[in-house]
């Protein structure tokens, strides 16, 4: 059986992507169904991402859009042949804040997204997008991390060559914008099922009732624990 993958993307750091993936893995895991939670960080550790990761730590700091969807087509060939019933991860496709940052333009964009719809093919794919205004997410993150992550992010933008207009958070969350407005236009030319969360004033618990509730009716009852 094809498993279902359940792509967890957030607008921006600070939105509580990470947190709501660890939560709906757990959920489906409850049901006592096999489930693979890819946290953002196994990109570079798994074995069917080893490409990626020797590709992007060659001195280019960037990938081919041709060695991820090579990699997504052998993730999704080893879950299945493992029995997966969900593969639920962290950021891991479609790659826009990468594919941005590397320099790729909107029709680069929409062919490489048309190119992994034809790689999934048959799997189902639903994309929980976590959605919040990027100044009041920059600052949860901030907050969270500290001061010495806002220069680290601000370097790692404005150092790469799709965002080099990036100079402080302010030009970052108009940047983030930006993305949100291209990340909805890409995912619409797919035949993927997307939920979007827009996270406002929601805690971590009340992101996550509401992203298990529209999944639970995607999904079906039978498939999900109350």
């Amino acid at each position: 059986m094809t498993p279902h993958l359940i792509s967890v993307i957030g607008s921006s750091p600070g939105v509580g992507k990470s947190t709501l993936c660890r939560a709906l893995a757990g959920w489906l895991s409850a049901t006592g169904a096999s489930v693979d939670h890819f946290a953002e960080a196994d990109i570079l550790v798994r074995e069917e991402f080893r490409p990626v990761a020797e590709e992007f730590a060659d001195g280019s700091a960037a990938v081919r859009p041709e060695t991820l969807t090579a990699a997504v087509r052998a993730y999704v060939a080893a879950s299945t042949a493992a029995g997966r019933d969900y593969l639920v991860t962290d950021a891991l496709l479609p790659f826009i804040p990468s594919l941005v940052a590397w320099g790729h333009d909107e029709r680069a964009l929409c062919s490489f997204v048309d190119r992994l719809s034809r790689v999934l093919g048959p799997v189902p794919v639903t994309v929980v997008y976590v959605h919040d205004d990027p100044a009041a997410a920059l600052r949860r993150a901030v907050a969270r991390e500290g001061a010495g992550w806002e220069d680290w992010y601000i370097r790692k933008l404005a150092g790469s060559p799709g965002t080099r207009s990036v100079r402080d958070l302010s030009s970052a969350a108009a940047h983030l914008r930006a993305e949100a407005e291209l990340t909805r236009r890409l995912l619409a030319r797919t035949p993927w099922h997307v939920v979007t969360v827009d996270v406002g004033t929601l805690d971590a618990e009340q992101t996550f009732a509401s992203a298990r509730d529209r999944l639970a009716d995607r999904l079906g009852p039978s498939a999900c624990p109350a």
